[in-house]
This record gives structure tokens, C-alpha cells and sequence, in this order.
């Protein structure tokens, strides 16, 4: 195997990663919430606690010179922290406040269809067709998956804060891949969380935050946990993780490919919450999550080329070929 497929290869393994570990969040959050939390709260919560998490982690792995190679990017690091991780969080609990579930998360789910669209019309990059054909599959994989149909209804405000939440995914993954070999992961990821942890605080409150809640036994899944361990996942596996790997996959695949793999989000928070919560499963439902998959796995079988993502405190790499 050569060294491009074994990037690409690696890219694709932790995307599905950081799409299992996204998915995870849902019967742990919702619990929380149950719990007298939030639904913004819960969010400002993980948020923050994964920037306590990751600070001191870049600092004691990578040193103060990390602040001279992320100073050159700080303002394309604050784009990614209020679009990629605070609002695209925060739009899309607007839009499930409003709309049902499974049409905010196929609203907020149209942005790899954005990336796509921004890529040829904006950027004027060649947009593989392999890539194109792997997300318009997933689309359709998804409006089974959340079962669209199921109380439709429409609200502007809830219509135009799911889009919102497209676009915010969107720049996700575009910001990752215009940064690709010259930001590192987890200083990335760290720089996202302080910038979106701030953001969020008005909106959130979390001076009202019920912290009676953490230690508390919360009922899940038909069993109860202490509140804080809930938390503790939905910070360390459900953040940290999930925006570490998420990182990492989209600097080794591309902006197109990726977006297109992360429909396996809905699938594994479909699988987990019928796993942890016995919330059946519909048959339109499993034939969703295959057509998801196939999707996905055409998808990667785009061929874009990418040098490897190698990034030292000291001296960030030369940019990688990004398709653009």
C-alpha cells in the first residue's frame, strides 16, 4: 500500500470515528437534559468542559511554541470555533425546538451538499463525481434514516436556524481543509472549544446552570448514573474525540469526502440510541442506514490526492494539495 491510499485509508478510520463518537452523544445528552439541564446548557457544558480538557493538553504536549505557529491562523481558528463548534450546536437545537427531530437533522445534514456546492461555484475546484454520487446517496439514506415524513411541519424560524446549521457544518469541514498539514489537531480542536465555549456563554447561562444535576443519580437507559459521568462522556468521548479525529480524518481525506462520511453520525446515533434507550428500530429505518453506508463508501473511493498531514509545533508543514 503506498502512502497515499495509506493516508486516505487512515483518514476514513477516524472520520468513522469521530461519527460513532458525534453519534454517542445523543442518550447521554438527552439524559442530562432530562435531567433539568438545558438543551444549551448541556452544550455550553461539554464545550467547555472539553477547552479545560484540551488546553493544558496542547500546552504540556506541544509546548508554548504552539502559540507562534497557531498566531498566523487565530483568525481563521475563531471562524471554525463560532461556525464549526458553537453554531453549528447551537442552530441545530433551535431547529429540533422547532421542527421535528428527524427534519432538523436532515436540514443540518445538508451541508456537505454546501461544501460540494462551494467547492465548484465559489472555489471553482473540479468536484469529483464519486464524491457527488456518494452524498446524494447518503441524503437519501438519511431521509429514511430520521423517517422526514413523520410529522412534517414547517417554521421559519426552525427552517432557517437548520439551514443555519448546514452552513455552520459546512465551514467545518472547508475551514479543516483549507488548514490541512499547517494547524495541528488537537491545537485546532483546542483554539475551536475556548472560542465556542465564550461564544455560547451568554446564550446559555450557565451561572443558572442546575449543577445539582452532576451529582445526582440520573435515570438512562432503564438504569440510573451519576451525572457526572454522564458529562464526563459526552466532554471526553463525544467532544474531544469526536472533534480530535474529526479533524485529523477531514486533513486526510478532503472537504468533500469527509462531509460525505459523516452521515454515518445518523446511522451510529440511531444504532446507539436503539442499543441504550430500546427505541425501535423501523424497517425503513435499517434500509436507511445501509443505503448511508453505501453512500459513504462510494464516496471514499474518490481519488483526491493529499500530502500527508505531518505538523510540528515548531514548524508547521508546507499547505497540503487541497482540492480547491
Amino acid at each position: 500500500m503506498d502512502q497515499a491510499a495509506r493516508t486516505r485509508t487512515t483518514g476514513l478510520v477516524l472520520a468513522v470515528i469521530s461519527s460513532i463518537c458525534f453519534g454517542a452523544s445523543g442518550p447521554f445528552g438527552k439524559a442530562l437534559i432530562n435531567a433539568g439541564l438545558s438543551p444549551l446548557q448541556a452544550v455550553w457544558l461539554r464545550i467547555a468542559g472539553a477547552a479545560l480538557v484540551l488546553v493544558p493538553l496542547v500546552l504540556v504536549l506541544r509546548g508554548p511554541a504552539i502559540a507562534g505557529a497557531l498566531r498566523p491562523h487565530l483568525p481563521r481558528l475563531a471562524v471554525y470555533g463560532l461556525t464549526g463548534v458553537a453554531g453549528c450546536q447551537a442552530f441545530y437545537f433551535v431547529a429540533a425546538s422547532r421542527l421535528p427531530v428527524g427534519v432538523a437533522i436532515l436540514l443540518e445534514f445538508t451541508g456537505p451538499v454546501l461544501v460540494l456546492a462551494w467547492l465548484r461555484l465559489v472555489r471553482r475546484t473540479r468536484v469529483h463525481r464519486t464524491a457527488v454520487l456518494g452524498v446524494a446517496v447518503a441524503v437519501a439514506g438519511l431521509t429514511m434514516v430520521v423517517q422526514v415524513w413523520s410529522g412534517l411541519r414547517l417554521d421559519a424560524l426552525g427552517l432557517a436556524a437548520g439551514l443555519g446549521a448546514a452552513a455552520c457544518q459546512a465551514a467545518y469541514f472547508l475551514i479543516i481543509d483549507r488548514l490541512a498539514g499547517e494547524v495541528d489537531p488537537l491545537a485546532m480542536t483546542a483554539v475551536g472549544s475556548v472560542v465556542a465555549a465564550a461564544a455560547l456563554t451568554l446564550i446559555a447561562a450557565p451561572w443558572a446552570l442546575p449543577w445539582e444535576v452532576l451529582p445526582a443519580a440520573v435515570p438512562v437507559a432503564g438504569h440510573t448514573a451519576p451525572g457526572w459521568v454522564l458529562a464526563a462522556w459526552i466532554i471526553l468521548i463525544s467532544t474531544v474525540v469526536a472533534y480530535l479525529t474529526g479533524v485529523a480524518g477531514v486533513q486526510r481525506l478532503s472537504a468533500q469526502v469527509a462531509g460525505a462520511v459523516c452521515y454515518t453520525e445518523a446511522v451510529a446515533a440511531t444504532l446507539i440510541a436503539w442499543a441504550a434507550l430500546g427505541e425501535r428500530l423501523a424497517p425503513a429505518q435499517i434500509i436507511g442506514g445501509v443505503i448511508v453506508l453505501a453512500g459513504a463508501f462510494i464516496a471514499q473511493r474518490a481519488v483526491i490526492e493529499r500530502t500527508p498531514v505531518v505538523v510540528s509545533p515548531e514548524a508547521p508543514a508546507a499547505p497540503a494539495v487541497a482540492p480547491r
